[in-house]
């Protein structure tokens, strides 16, 4: 959701909005995230108050008077209280998975972090206190090099030679499905894709040459001569000759799993790109240049802004194996 097309949110959620957007340079599905998260905050609230009629239905509940005066009412009881509701509780006693409720409290700390240090429209940061739900810890699924060579190989149709590069870039790259389906045909270079990441964060990621020989060959088959303006550079381009988009990805991954004798329910794109990542490791690639390589801010707090060497990032980019395999070592 583009913050342009939210309408429903009171002043003070929307200047939160529009600061993670502009000034932090947030992604919309980060402000997406952001948007919902609080506005089940402030729908709860009322409801726990008594502001509103139990008979009006949780979704239809009215924010747009939502006020510093509102937020300063809020106790750390009801943030408790909170962090484990879901509208769908209201017919259903599932509760939230541990995921999400840290994710709903990270969004609310950040809201009052925003409202103490930025606006200093509060003298008190209540969500100090609040701790965050306990996570259980559990190791990235991914696939195994054969189980790789699998799905690679299962790759067939009209659009294999498509499927067969974005598979690659997943699983050799280490992309997220956000930044594959964003990038250009201007992004790639000899030996290197241009990605922009999370927060405009833009970095250069380099393959190897079963990566470049999978690029050249879907480029010899893209056809963007029914494609819109708007469309013109993407990369990657879905039957309806309209820049590609997360959910046809998500399919395409779904399908061709299915189609290697892989269980679709346990993978994704992400979890491709934990293959990279993991496969990159096992490889002895460095934490750090896997840290430039998957884009992540805060991998380690102590190496956030280490600089790595072009000659480090080749090395992670040979160092999985995926990325080295060409077409006949896998159809042979």
């Amino acid at each position: 959701m583009n913050i342009d097309n939210i309408t429903d949110a009171p002043d003070i959620l929307m200047e939160f909005l529009e600061y993670h957007s502009t000034v932090r340079g947030h992604s919309d599905l980060t402000i997406t995230g952001y948007y919902m998260d609080l506005k089940i905050l402030f729908r709860f609230i009322k409801r726990r108050r008594g502001l509103v009629s139990r008979s009006t239905p949780f979704n239809e509940i009215d924010i747009s008077d939502v006020d510093i005066d509102f937020i300063k009412s809020i106790k750390i009881e009801d943030l408790y209280r909170y962090q484990s509701f879901s509208p769908e509780m209201l017919n259903s006693p599932n509760a939230l998975s541990a995921a999400s409720r840290c994710r709903r409290t990270s969004s609310v700390k950040s809201f009052y972090n925003y409202l103490c240090n930025k606006r200093h429209l509060l003298e008190t940061n209540i969500c100090q206190e609040l701790d965050m739900p306990k996570r259980q810890a559990s190791l990235p699924r991914y696939l195994e090099e054969s189980e790789c060579e699998r799905l690679l190989s299962a790759c067939d149709g009209p659009f294999a030679e498509r499927n067969y590069c974005i598979l690659m870039l997943f699983m050799s790259c280490g992309l997220r499905v956000s930044e594959l389906v964003s990038l250009n045909t201007t992004d790639i270079y000899e030996d290197h894709v241009r990605v922009l990441g999370k927060g405009n964060k833009e970095r250069i990621i380099y393959f190897a040459e079963g990566c470049r020989e999978a690029i050249d060959d879907y480029l010899v088959v893209r056809n963007d001569e029914k494609l819109s303006p708007a469309d013109k550079n993407a990369l990657f381009i879905s039957r309806n000759n309209r820049r590609i988009t997360v959910r046809a990805v998500e399919k395409m991954v779904d399908k061709t799993l299915l189609a290697a004798g892989l269980d679709a329910e346990r993978f994704s794109p992400h979890k491709l790109r934990h293959t990279a990542a993991t496969l990159m490791l096992k490889n002895g690639v460095d934490t750090r240049a896997l840290q430039e390589v998957l884009g992540h801010s805060n991998l380690n707090t102590t190496q956030i802004y280490t600089h790595i060497d072009n000659a480090s990032l080749h090395e992670a980019a040979s160092a999985n194996p995926i990325g080295r395999k060409k077409k006949e070592d896998i159809e042979g």
